[in-house]
């Protein structure tokens, strides 16, 4: 008999967290303004709104926050950092940064200008919001099986190589400035791309003189697809495959509260010296030093570590077979679930969930908060509030995935967890049918909306 699988880890410190009535859940999601982002995390049961910077650190990671060195210039957790960037990616320059968002803000300042096109597989919410507010436009050139729920596919963050071609052909270079490739894919669920995809992807590339640039929040994860799924990868480490995949960009961005579980931090890793020259003029205006931007010794080092045990495969394997679990209890109750489970996130889809509410009043977020009524469970919305207006004619885009997230932190919650989730979203089901409207925005920012967006009931 094949044994399960079980945690890599054991639980040496537990944090209580408190249950609540379904009457105070329809208060506070009231006095919330119908968005999950403004509840209190004391309001919260079990909380999937996001995998970033909730991860639980090894014992390993909180003795090297005790010896960070927090001097202001030069200090001895950079060079941990910058030696665990060149071991395990290979990147000769990095800059430090607070978080992903913050990378992007420095490198996109030195590369997008209005009027550039950024393709690349359907690029993440801050990823475009800093594209768009520099008056620039982001392509999404994903494959198509991507758009499709109920496809199993591998690889459905991969790139379409023809596409691509297409926006290389039909516009002047110099208004391109880069490619973007996510790793793993979130915004259409979470999706790893294959390595023949990612060397695909730069060889044309190169043809036509254009960088690429990793998002890489989740390249570990991405890792550990390529091993399971692509052939001729399953006798390789995590991190052989890690080093190929890198070898196939020419920058990276990285969000470090993923997949080296630190609950706060960042980098920028290059190769050319004098992009590294430019962007670290706007990392000091913006971050700070280029050898802390943003962050203390004491975070440098956690995810120095972080970075090691994020590329090991016994700690991938029991994460993303955690996600699986939550993905296969849905399955069984007949939840519309992407396939294939992604690597930090079980994605629902929503238009399939809910067949009878309009799009126009917001699908996904409707979902996201008849499940924190039944249950306490927080998750996100993936579609229409998410996708923004359009920058010109401020209209609402409306998005082919329209999808609750459940997005799981690292080392935090048990499968008896899962089960409670899997269970909750079950009874929303069984009452889907007496659900038919949902919420308009009362309130919104120009950009990003979904943080701060207010909500009524239609």
């Amino acid at each position: 008999m094949k044994l399960p699988y079980a945690e890599n880890h054991k639980i040496k410190m537990v944090e209580s967290i408190k249950r609540s009535t379904r009457t105070e859940r329809e208060k506070w999601i009231k006095e919330a303004n119908f968005n999950l982002f403004n509840l209190r995390s004391d309001q919260v049961y079990i909380d999937l709104l996001t995998d970033s910077g909730t991860g639980a650190m090894s014992n390993k990671q909180w003795s090297e926050m005790m010896l960070g060195d927090e001097s202001y210039a030069g200090a001895s957790s950079y060079y941990k950092m910058k030696n665990a960037i060149k071991e395990i990616l290979e990147f000769e320059y990095f800059l430090p940064t607070h978080q992903g968002r913050a990378a992007e803000n420095v490198l996109f300042s030195v590369l997008v200008k209005e009027g550039d096109l950024v393709p690349g597989n359907s690029h993440f919410d801050t990823t475009k919001g800093h594209i768009e507010f520099r008056k620039a436009r982001a392509i999404d050139c994903t494959i198509d099986e991507a758009f499709d729920t109920t496809i199993e596919h591998p690889f459905k963050g991969n790139v379409d190589l023809n596409k691509l071609e297409e926006v290389y052909k039909n516009n002047p270079i110099e208004k391109i400035p880069m490619v973007i490739v996510t790793v793993t894919c979130n915004s259409s669920g979470g999706q790893p791309v294959s390595m023949q995809n990612l060397k695909e992807v730069y060889q044309l590339s190169k043809k036509y003189g254009i960088k690429v640039i990793f998002d890489s929040a989740r390249f570990a994860e991405n890792a550990y697809f390529i091993k399971v799924r692509e052939k001729g990868y399953e006798n390789k480490s995590i991190k052989e495959i890690v080093k190929e995949m890198f070898s196939y960009a020419d920058a990276m961005t990285m969000s470090s509260k993923k997949d080296a579980i630190v609950n706060m931090g960042g980098f920028i890793g290059l190769r050319d010296k004098e992009l590294f020259r430019k962007a670290s003029m706007f990392n000091i205006m913006f971050e700070g030093y280029i050898t802390y931007g943003g962050m203390s010794g004491r975070d440098m080092n956690a995810l120095a570590q972080g970075l090691y045990e994020g590329t090991e495969f016994d700690f991938l394997d029991s994460r993303i077979k955690q996600v699986e679990f939550l993905g296969d209890r849905l399955k069984s109750f007949g939840i519309p679930v992407l396939v294939p489970t992604g690597g930090h996130a079980i994605f629902v889809d929503a238009k399939k969930f809910f067949n009878n509410i309009p799009k126009e009043q917001y699908i996904a977020q409707t979902l996201a908060i008849e499940l924190y009524i039944e249950s306490g469970v927080r998750a996100v919305e993936i579609g229409t509030l998410m996708a923004d207006r359009d920058p010109v004619t401020r209209e609402n885009r409306y998005p082919e995935l329209e999808l609750l997230r459940m997005a799981i932190p690292r080392r935090v919650y048990t499968n008896n967890h899962m089960d409670y989730v899997a269970v909750a979203l079950a009874n929303v089901y069984e009452r889907r049918n007496k659900i038919s409207t949902g919420f308009k925005i009362i309130k919104e920012a120009q950009i990003l909306r979904h943080f701060t967006v207010e909500l009524e009931r239609v």
